[in-house]
């Protein structure tokens, strides 16, 4: 069953890599950098404070960089105990794939999709009370996680898996954030 599942991952992974063209590669080799958005995670900053009093936003805010933190440690752990080759480091696979970037460490899970979907659950879920467009935090993550198939770093299920754990990350943050100042903040 696990070979059944690597082989739909690989195959999955040169199908879907190999629809990348040229004219899109300076599009989405943007995409994957985490530079480019960085003013969203502005924009979370300003409606927490625009939205919240200054002290909830300060704590929001700790809650969102602790969040970040925790999912960044989590995703590195992980990829140094399973040690699951990039597909750009395959031998197998690397000479017909398209590879835009060539990371050297490890693949799974994607901590591009992991922290992605983490900060944009936790930023609707404190949010989606005060701000209606706020789904539209959602349009981010699956951009930033296919960026990474595209340019030839991460299998689908590295994806998949970093979005599940992403989420949940989110959520349990939520949570915590909600259990340690409820008395306090609103």
């Amino acid at each position: 069953m696990l070979e059944q599942l690597l082989k739909w991952d690989r195959d999955t992974f040169i199908y879907l890599n190999g629809l990348g063209t040229e004219n899109y590669d300076v599009f989405w080799s943007t995409i994957t950098e985490i530079t480019t958005w960085i003013p969203l995670f502005l924009l979370f900053v300003v409606l927490f404070f625009i939205k919240f009093s200054r002290r909830t936003a300060f704590f929001q805010v700790l809650g969102m960089i602790a969040l970040a933190g925790f999912i960044t440690l989590a995703t590195h752990l992980t990829k140094i105990w399973l040690k699951r080759p990039r597909p750009c480091n395959e031998d197998t696979i690397n000479s017909f794939i398209r590879i835009l970037k060539t990371p050297t460490d490890y693949s799974f899970f994607s901590g591009h999709a992991s922290s992605s979907f983490a900060l944009a659950t936790m930023a609707f879920l404190l949010l989606r009370k005060r701000v209606n467009w706020v789904w539209a935090f959602f349009l981010w993550p699956p951009l930033f996680a296919y960026s990474r198939i595209y340019v030839g770093v991460h299998y689908p299920m590295d994806i998949i898996v970093g979005a599940v754990v992403g989420t949940l990350s989110g959520i349990l943050f939520y949570r915590f954030y909600l259990a340690a100042t409820a008395p306090d903040i609103g």
